[in-house]
């Protein structure tokens, strides 16, 4: 079933955050951060009413969940929901190309669950930037909790963002899923995956749900969210490997490797190392990997 249109009344604050981003991009002058830039930012703070109810339910259902498992907390995994428009202003007055920023991938620490129903305290800060003149990668820190225990989640963060041609001839080899690897499950992805996703999160890139904004970007047809991609695969290992329990989470660590273009069959593996993989199927090409480590 669609994800009803009716939950973008809940995204008005992602939806001024992208409008903002988009006017900083214009206004801009691309170049490089001065040495008085003040790296690490200064701490943005703000506090959040309790998430949607219906909008949490929704959103459980959107990626593959169970929303009993989350009648008393919300998913860590939905983080983006709230934090990209606090995120957003710790970039203001960079000199890069904000148009061009790619997701490289995130790291999350659950140190006790996000309850539902209360507010929620949020501290965002752009921490580092390492930049070799080919590329900056942007290091964003985000903490998340309620009052009682603010530091619930620390989420870091690390764009990307492309400066010019890359250097050298030697081409980098793309990771495939190991042979090993154990498939928990395959999910079946079509393009209103992606629509979905951003109706419940606010993100609302044309590249994820419109076909000519995607080919105009250089990919061959819409492609999912990272945090979707990411989304999918911890429900997998909810309902696979900790009996349903989300709160078994206690650690992850995820990069995007490449572009996942709709529709896709893809799959979820796990190793005994602890690493996840989401790909096409052992041997073949990876869109997200990474480590976890739960509790319990």
């Amino acid at each position: 079933m669609a994800t009803s249109f009716t939950h973008i009344r809940h995204q008005g604050p992602v939806l001024r955050a992208l409008g903002r981003t988009a006017v900083e991009a214009l206004r801009q002058r691309v170049g490089r951060p001065s040495p008085d830039q003040g790296i690490p930012g200064p701490e943005l703070h703000e506090t959040l009413p309790p998430r949607p109810a219906d909008l949490v339910r929704a959103y459980v259902r959107a990626v593959g969940g169970e929303p009993d498992a989350y009648r008393d907390t919300v998913p860590a995994h939905f983080f983006s929901q709230w934090t990209f428009p606090l995120l957003s202003k710790t970039l203001v007055g960079l000199p890069y190309p904000l148009a061009r920023v790619l997701n490289g991938g995130c790291h999350l620490v659950v140190n006790g669950p996000i309850p539902a129903g209360e507010p929620l305290e949020v501290t965002a800060q752009l921490t580092d930037i390492d930049d070799d003149g080919q590329r900056a990668i942007l290091h964003q820190r985000v903490v998340t909790g309620p009052r009682s225990q603010p530091d619930a989640l620390v989420v870091d963060f690390h764009p990307i963002v492309p400066l010019g041609k890359k250097g050298g001839d030697k081409k980098k080899v793309k990771p495939t899923v190991p042979e090993g690897a154990r498939e928990l499950e395959r999910w079946r992805l079509v393009r209103r995956d992606a629509l979905d996703f951003a109706i419940l999160t606010g993100d609302f890139n044309p590249i994820h749900w419109i076909p000519l904004a995607a080919r105009a970007a250089g990919f061959k047809s819409t492609i999912l969210h990272g945090f979707a991609t990411m989304a999918f695969a911890v429900e997998g290992m909810t309902r696979h490997l900790w009996d349903g329990d989300p709160s078994r989470l206690a650690e992850l660590k995820v990069r995007f490797r490449r572009p996942l273009t709709l529709p896709r069959e893809v799959g979820t593996y796990v190793d005994d190392v602890g690493r996840v993989f989401v790909g096409d199927a052992p041997g073949g090409p990876v869109y997200l990997s990474g480590t976890f480590r739960t509790r319990g």
